[in-house]
């Protein structure tokens, strides 16, 4: 059984004052929380642990120290009640973090978390989300406060105020999930204030339409005459393409020492998985045009860049994403392609054209997808076969009884 005091550290400060602390002790080991304030010996009553009347200030600070001492002792039978590692350690950081748990407060942690990790995208991405839910909030607010229903009204806020649309809604309480469970780990949080799960809050993306180019289109797209910026946004656009739709991210970390024998070996940036492809014919013809003396990376992108800063990766390749899509789309227009043509085409492309014709299980490690459910909610937008011959059958059917 842990014991919680207040009591005074040891310590003496300059002037002569002893800092208030919660003591937490539990199997001979101690852990230490302050208050924030400090009092003179003699104005400290230790049998009791309570400030003396001789101190100008006995009752607030009295007060706060009940307070202080009602938040310890709720969180160290919530966590008596609830978890299994009730240590100081574990006790102390509870009682520390209660005051930290609010959701900004522990949005920041998430967002400090990710630049630590060189995360420049999902940084980039989620920040926003916090900051439209300060927006909505008109500032901080504690976890508790953020039920279903209260939920429920930020995503309507999201569409009708802040004109978002239903999937950009849906991530925003992808973002506020990740934080809830940050800040459950932690213990900074009681895991019955979670607002997402079954009778709660699903988090489900609606469809979209995933566009894609035809074998004619990517055909005209290769003999196309460019100039220097649109044939280099079609060269990364086209090994993508050649590679099951490879990631921009991994098209352009791609060094020349990552193929051998007629194969590539790459890790994928997502994921980290690892795997191996061949190189088609059409790739092979591609990479010999792309040589260069010396050269470490197959293109240029990053070359000023070092590759082990992930964060500094991340940042510009997003640059240059923005570059290569604009003369990528030039470069379209020039080979007749009416559609918005962007470097994410390519994998829809690829998706696209293997349709029913190979098998998911062979696509899910082409894809380097974790799980097979994922490659099979990918493709479900490129199958047609059974759905465009049960129409005909019934239109065909209705057409003979004529």
């Amino acid at each position: 059984m842990a014991s919680i005091k207040a009591v005074l550290r040891k310590n003496k400060n300059k002037d002569n004052t002893y800092p208030l602390v919660i003591r937490i002790t539990k199997d001979r080991k101690t852990n230490f929380i302050s208050i924030g304030h400090s009092v003179l010996l003699d104005d400290w009553n230790a049998a009791i642990g309570k400030v003396k009347k001789s101190h100008p200030n006995s009752a607030r600070l009295n007060n706060l120290i009940a307070k202080k001492l009602a938040e310890a002792n709720d969180k160290l039978l919530e966590l008596e009640t609830t978890a299994k590692d009730t240590s100081v350690r574990v006790i102390s950081k509870a009682v520390k973090g209660a005051k930290e748990g609010t959701f900004l407060k522990q949005g920041q942690v998430y967002v400090d978390n990710l630049t630590k990790e060189g995360k420049f995208n999902r940084v980039s991405a989620d920040s926003p989300i916090i900051n439209r839910m300060k927006e909505f909030a008109g500032g901080d607010v504690h976890f508790s406060e953020i039920d279903s229903a209260y939920l429920r009204r930020f995503k309507a806020w999201l569409i009708g105020t802040r004109k978002v649309s239903e999937r950009t809604a849906v991530n925003h309480f992808v973002v506020i999930r990740s934080i809830f469970n940050q800040a459950i780990a932690s213990n900074l949080v009681d895991r019955k204030h979670y607002p997402f799960g079954k009778g709660k809050i699903s988090i489900k993306f609606p469809d979209s339409k995933k566009f894609s180019l035809t074998e004619e289109e990517i055909e005209k797209l290769e003999k196309i005459e460019l100039n220097v910026l649109e044939n280099h946004s079609r060269q990364i656009f086209l090994l993508s393409f050649y590679f099951a739709g490879m990631r921009i991210s991994d098209v352009l970390r791609l060094r020349w020492s990552d193929f051998d024998k007629g194969r590539l070996y790459y890790q994928m940036g997502k994921n980290a998985k690892i795997g191996s492809l061949k190189i088609p014919e059409k790739a092979s013809e591609l990479l010999e045009t792309l040589r260069r003396p010396d050269a470490r990376l197959v293109f240029s992108d990053l070359e000023s860049v070092d590759l082990n800063d992930r964060y500094g990766v991340e940042f510009r390749i997003k640059s240059r994403l923005h570059e290569i899509n604009k003369h990528l789309g030039k470069a379209a227009a020039k080979a007749g392609i009416s559609k918005k043509t962007t470097m994410h085409i390519s994998r829809h492309t690829f998706g696209d054209l293997a349709g029913e014709d190979v098998d998911p299980h062979i696509l899910q490690k082409l894809y380097r997808h974790t799980s097979l459910v994922t490659t099979l909610g990918y493709q479900k937008n490129f199958i047609h076969r059974q759905t465009d011959e049960a129409l005909d059958a019934v239109i065909g059917k209705k057409k003979r009884q004529k």
